[in-house]
């Protein structure tokens, strides 16, 4: 029946990093004790001061639809934070409150991009992007980094990369696979090559924020130039351990938040009612309150960065942000080890999964075939225990 199906959908790619943590829950079900570094998925709680907010929204009875672009008071603390955080200044009729960054990002690909545009993606980029592009009927364009570059690209190489036909650009910083961070020079210095091209619009997904070690995070909308042409998409999910609790939102000319509040109110609506209102709490809350776990990320990637030198054929840059790693393996493509070929970085991280019982993410999803990603967002014992194993099969004694 397969071709009874749209064609959108045939075509349309499955999540890898949701494919490969479904692989694990297969593989831990039937009793295997599987390490699973392929979600991007804090392990904390949720602070107790946003849960008690939620506790309160209950009590005080919110449990009606929500306003489409979300409730007037989660805009406006939304503002708040652009402004405190940010440096941006918007007005609660620029802010679209969504279900989670990645409907954020769906909405702004849809309302803006038409079949034919070019959609420009720095590599590695989350895998989500390109579905989006190919969904919204568009067509992506990727800009290669390596280790080398610290997997950031070039004015030149974005210079080089515009057409015509290109429409937006994505950039994600803190980056989601391999935790750069690009400094306020460097996204300036992007900025004077986008300013030669007025009809080019900047998605940038700043979901990663918080989680910063050292680098502060710099807003592209903060380049006076670019603010009337970006779109800002953040959420709580990643900063505040809030995944399930599904808030995303942007800040955007407009007459973009407009047309997404339009394409929302035909598909979902508004988000959830408690959720919203627990991060209005969230939002407003000093920054401070959520250090702990990024202090605790910071002590987890020292520790996977000196565990991986240890392990002969694998290399990666220090991330300076998110709770990823993201190392090249391509010396084991071509080998075959106890008897597996290694073609590529999916065979590797197949290969990890079950010989090792660790599972990772393929390099490929995220357009950098000769890598691996590694989420940290984990115990130091699980940590620990996972480079052991991969140490193990990758060096047997």
């Amino acid at each position: 029946m397969q071709d009874h199906l749209s064609v959108r959908i045939n075509n349309l790619p499955v999540s890898q990093t949701l494919a490969m943590a479904a692989k694990a829950r297969e593989l831990k079900d039937k009793g295997k004790d599987i390490i699973s570094l392929s979600l991007g998925e804090p392990d904390f709680n949720t602070p107790d001061f946003i849960k008690e907010a939620a506790k309160q929204a209950i009590d005080d009875n919110y449990n009606s639809y929500t306003p489409v672009n979300g409730y007037l008071e989660l805009r406006e603390a939304i503002c708040r934070k652009f402004k405190r955080d940010n440096g941006l200044t918007y007005d609660q009729s620029q802010i679209v409150v969504s279900t989670g960054a990645k409907q954020s990002i769906a909405n702004v690909a849809m309302v803006l991009l038409n079949p034919g545009d070019e959609v420009l993606l720095p590599a590695p980029y989350w895998v989500s992007y390109s579905a989006i592009a190919t969904l919204a009927e568009a067509t992506y364009i990727e800009i290669p980094s390596t280790i080398a570059t610290d997997f950031k690209i070039t004015p030149e190489q974005l210079e080089a990369a515009i057409t015509p036909k290109t429409k937006m650009v994505f950039f994600n910083s803190p980056n989601n696979p391999s935790g750069t961070v690009y400094t306020e020079s460097e996204f300036r210095a992007l900025a004077k090559v986008l300013e030669k091209y007025p009809h080019i619009y900047v998605l940038s997904d700043e979901i990663y924020e918080h989680i910063n070690y050292g680098e502060p995070n710099f807003s592209f909308a903060a380049i006076e130039s670019m603010y009337d042409r970006t779109i800002t998409v953040n959420g709580v999910a990643k900063a505040f351990a809030m995944t399930g609790w599904r808030i995303g939102y942007i800040g955007a000319p407009a007459w973009i938040a407009k047309a997404c509040t339009k394409m929302q109110g035909q598909i979902t609506s508004g988000a959830n009612c408690i959720a919203q209102r627990a991060t209005i709490t969230a939002l407003d809350a000093p920054v401070s309150n959520i250090q702990f776990m990024v202090d605790e990320f910071y002590q987890r990637r020292n520790l996977v960065l000196n565990l991986i030198k240890d392990i002969k054929g694998i290399t990666a840059n220090e991330p300076k942000g998110a709770f990823y790693v993201f190392p090249d393996v391509s010396y084991y493509f071509g080998k075959t080890i106890d008897g597996y070929p290694i073609h590529n970085a999916s065979d590797f991280s197949l290969f990890l999964l079950e010989k090792a019982n660790v599972a990772t993410v393929t390099g490929d999803a995220f357009g950098a075939p000769n890598n691996i990603r590694l989420s940290y967002a984990a115990s130091t014992e699980e940590l620990t225990e996972a480079f052991k194993r991969i140490k193990e099969v990758l060096m047997p004694v």
